[in-house]
C-alpha cells in the first residue's frame, strides 16, 4: 500500500514556474530521501504535500485519503521545531492526543473519565520516548534538554499521531555532527523496526520523507534517494523528480562506510545539482524496476 501519492503536481507564484508535473509514489515503510538544488521547489512540495498550500494542479494522496488540508495521516518536524516550554517532555508528547481525543468541556465536567485517559497519553508518550532513546528525559522541560533531545522529542510529537506518512525538513541541520549522528541512528532504527513488522506479517508503523541537503545523510538513512531539479530539458516549467533510485540499506550496528555509495553519489549530483546537465528527466528513475529485479 502506498503511504503517499503525488499525481501530477504543478505549482507557480506568478509567472514563476516551481514545480512540473511532479509524480512521486511511496510505500508504506519506506525511508525515502529527498534532495535538490536551491530553489527547486522542495519547501514548496512538502507544504503541498502537508496540505497547508495546496498545488496549483494535481492531486496528493495520504493513504487513501486526499490532501486537502492540514490534517493528522500527515506529520511534519521542522530544523527549527517548537516544543511548549511550560511542558516536560512526555506531556508535549502527548498534547497532540489530548487536542484530538477531547474538548474541554468534557475535561472539565467529566474530569474523572478525562483523569483515566489522560493516563494513557502519558503511558504512550513514555512508550515513545523510551523507544527514541529518552526515557530518562520524560519528565525534564525543554530548557533542560540539549538541543539532539528536544529534536527527538519534536519527532516523537509527530509520531504519537501515527501519521501515514511524516515529513523531516532538514531536521538536524542545526546540530552538532555527534548529535546529528546519533539521530542518524534512531532513524534506522525506526527502518529495522518496519523491516522487522514486514517479516511478521504486520503494516510497516513508519513511513518517512526527509529533506535534506546532505547527500551521504540521504543515502544513509534512506532506503531510497529521490532528487527534484529544474535542471532537465523542459526545466522552465518546473522542477521535476529526476533521480528515483534504491540507496543502499544500512542497520545501527553497521559501520558508516561512504563509500559503498560513492559512484552513485556523484551520479545524483550531477544528474540534480548540474545545470549543464539537461538531460531527459525520466532516465534516471527507476526505483519500481530495481525494486522488482531485487525482489
Amino acid at each position: 500500500m502506498n503511504a503517499l501519492e503525488v499525481q501530477d503536481v504543478s505549482h507557480a507564484f506568478g509567472d514563476n514556474k516551481v514545480l512540473g508535473h511532479v509524480d512521486l509514489k511511496v510505500a508504506a515503510g519506506q525511508v525515502v530521501g529527498l534532495v535538490g538544488p536551491s530553489g527547486c521547489g522542495k519547501s514548496t512540495l512538502l507544504r503541498a504535500i502537508l496540505g497547508t498550500h495546496p498545488p496549483n494542479k494535481g492531486k496528493i494522496f495520504a493513504g487513501q485519503k486526499e490532501v486537502k488540508g492540514a490534517n493528522r495521516d500527515v506529520g511534519i518536524v521542522y530544523q527549527h521545531y517548537t516544543l511548549y516550554p511550560f511542558l516536560t517532555a512526555e506531556k508535549n508528547v502527548a498534547f497532540g492526543l489530548l487536542l484530538d481525543e477531547t474538548i474541554l468541556p468534557w475535561r472539565m465536567f467529566v474530569f474523572w473519565e478525562w483523569w483515566k485517559l489522560r493516563k494513557k497519553h502519558l503511558e504512550k508518550a513514555r512508550e515513545l520516548l523510551k523507544k527514541l532513546g529518552l526515557e530518562e528525559a520524560a519528565k525534564l522541560y525543554p530548557h533542560e534538554m540539549s538541543g539532539g533531545m528536544r529534536q527527538r522529542v519534536a519527532i516523537a510529537q509527530a509520531l504519537i499521531m501515527k501519521p501515514k506518512i511524516l515529513l523531516l525538513d532538514e531536521p538536524f541541520g542545526a546540530l552538532d555532527e555527534a548529535t546529528r549522528e546519533e539521530l542518524q541512528l534512531m532513524i534506522l532504527r525506526l527502518y529495522e523496526e518496519n523491516e522487522t513488522a514486514k517479516e511478521e506479517g504486520n503494516e510497516p508503523p513508519y513511513t518517512i520523507l526527509i529533506v535534506t541537503h546532505e547527500l551521504n545523510e540521504a543515502f544513509y538513512v534512506s532506503d531510497r534517494v529521490v532528487g527534484l531539479s529544474q535542471y532537465h530539458k523542459g526545466g522552465a516549467e518546473g522542477a521535476k523528480i529526476v533521480y528515483d533510485k534504491p540507496a543502499p540499506i544500512f542497520h545501527p550496528g553497521d559501520p558508516r562506510e561512504f563509500g559503498v555509495f560513492l559512484e552513485q553519489r556523484e551520479e545524483l549530483r550531477r544528474h540534480v545539482f548540474d545545470p549543464s546537465d539537461l538531460q531527459d528527466h525520466e532516465e534516471l528513475i527507476t526505483f519500481w524496476e530495481d525494486r522488482e529485479k531485487n525482489d
